[in-house]
């Protein structure tokens, strides 16, 4: 199982506007990529800081979403609402169910 995750700093005013585009943009991604799932995540502490996070299938689904026009246009206008913006991938370790 791969995980991809994102550290989104959000510019001050905009975190409904940004919350609304990702929950667009990751509908849209479960919708064109059967078999991934996603969370949004706020810290508490600072509000303008979101974590999204996410299991994938596999690394080629992974690429494949990350490559596409979807993603890019998605992504692009996103930036607009961002101080800041760190995409990270991970693989499982341990699973405790």
């Amino acid at each position: 199982m791969v995980w991809t995750s994102g550290i989104w700093t959000v510019k001050p005013g905009r975190e409904d506007e940004f919350a609304a585009a990702w929950t667009e943009f990751a509908a849209w991604s479960l919708g064109e990529f059967p078999g991934s799932r996603a969370w949004l995540l706020r810290r508490r502490d600072e509000p303008r800081v979101f974590m999204s996070i996410g299991p994938w299938p596999s690394d080629e689904i992974v690429a494949t979403w990350r490559g596409s026009a979807g993603v890019q246009g998605r992504i692009r206008r996103i930036r607009e609402m961002l101080d800041g913006f760190e995409p990270r991938t991970f693989d499982q370790v341990v699973e405790i169910v």
